[in-house]
């Protein structure tokens, strides 16, 4: 029988548990300059290919085809059983005027960029914002994992960012923005949970505040899920300079799938500080956007397998050996100063959700399926706590920096 997240056993044992874990981790965190990028270099990548591959042996061959999804029998129940964890979690931990986002919550910065469609693409990614050549303003918003927003080194080392896209004209899947298009990336080269079911759990246990009674509650444990976060959950040293992955599907044109990428164009590795401030990595994005500019690679991931490339399990990676990624267009940021009182407030009002897209990019699988009405919910109760109205932004905006 598995461990239920209200029980005696979770305050007794998993609780606690959960609390030296997340010490024991964040002492380790003084240490990892000293081993960390030799680990993430040379041994991360194989033990995630032998993660990636023993998950891979258990899961069963559904026999799908490309693009093809499968909804989950109580996929709607299964939806509203988060937002309602959710909810309540935000409202037990956030006052009125100062709630935040639930995950990718903490905001080093929301960024002045320039999205550009490079004009070379092969015809079969040629959809939608893809289509034709062109740079559109975006507004880029880097932040931490969540649910919380610690001092940076307290947090679980993961970075996530959200591109809002303007001035992108045509039909849109949601009615609240018009003219945008949202594109969503983490770190982590998988998702932490496989499907929203066992997603409705994390939220329980994080709830219950034993956040590792999901991975080694007996009965229920997900062991496998929680190497391979940590895996990609090392002391960041700068936002800017790691790659990012969407870890879920969409589609690109009628019958064809694709994940993303973020990928900077040249490597970096800034120094991190012996005492780190609280918000050690929004300083080092601003020293390096004080200094100049810094382009990414946007790029695209087509499915070629439907079992090895799934699109209902966001645990697994798609092997780069059998579809590479390939660039799409550019992500520019442009030297600026990002980190004025004004111009951080400016995210409370901005709503990121996949959604806000072109149908040539509708979002697919369960986990996509849920963010719809997830995020618009969220988005709603936070920023009604807040007394902030949704803004859908232009570019033209202009911010005070203090």
């Amino acid at each position: 029988m598995a461990v239920k997240p209200d029980g005696t056993f979770t305050y007794l044992v998993l609780r606690p548990l959960s609390d030296l874990f997340l010490w024991l981790w964040r002492l380790e965190r003084r240490i990892e300059f000293l081993y960390r990028p030799h680990f993430d270099r040379w041994l991360r990548p194989p033990l995630f290919r032998w993660a990636q591959g023993l998950q891979n042996a258990r899961r069963p061959d559904e026999h799908l085809a490309l693009a093809e999804e499968k909804m989950l029998d109580d996929e709607e129940d299964l939806t509203q059983q988060i937002i309602d964890e959710l909810t309540k979690f935000t409202k037990e931990n956030w006052l009125p005027g100062s709630a935040q986002r639930f995950g990718n919550t903490k905001t080093f910065g929301v960024l002045r960029g320039e999205f550009t469609v490079y004009d070379d693409l092969p015809a079969h990614l040629r959809h939608g914002l893809f289509a034709d050549p062109g740079s559109y303003p975006a507004y880029v918003r880097f932040s931490g994992p969540g649910p919380y927003a610690p001092p940076d080194l307290e947090d679980f080392g993961q970075c996530s960012v959200g591109i809002k896209v303007m001035g992108v004209s045509g039909p849109k899947l949601m009615e609240d923005e018009t003219e945008t298009q949202d594109l969503i990336l983490v770190t982590p080269a998988s998702f932490v949970t496989p499907n929203i079911r066992e997603n409705a759990k994390m939220q329980r246990w994080v709830r219950a505040k034993a956040p590792l009674g999901y991975a080694i509650a007996p009965g229920d444990t997900h062991l496998l899920h929680l190497f391979m976060q940590m895996l990609y959950s090392p002391m960041q040293s700068n936002p800017l300079e790691v790659q990012y992955y969407s870890n879920v599907p969409f589609l690109l044109g009628e019958g064809q799938a694709v994940q993303y990428s973020l990928r900077p164009q040249r490597r970096g590795r800034t120094k991190i500080p012996v005492h780190p401030g609280e918000n050690y990595l929004r300083d080092a994005m601003v020293r390096t956007l004080s200094e100049g500019d810094w382009t990414f690679d946007f790029m695209v991931q087509v499915q070629t397998d439907p079992h090895l490339m799934p699109l209902e399990d966001a645990t697994v990676h798609w092997p780069e050996e059998l579809s590479a990624y390939v660039p799409v267009a550019s992500l520019w940021l442009p030297a600026q100063r990002f980190d004025g009182d004004e111009q951080l407030r400016f995210a409370d009002v901005l709503r990121y959700n996949p959604w806000h897209s072109l149908p040539e990019h509708k979002p697919l699988g369960n986990s996509n399926r849920a963010r719809r009405r997830m995020y618009w919910e969220l988005a709603k109760l936070r920023q009604s706590m807040n007394n902030v109205e949704h803004v859908e932004p232009t570019g033209k905006e202009t911010f005070d920096q203090d």
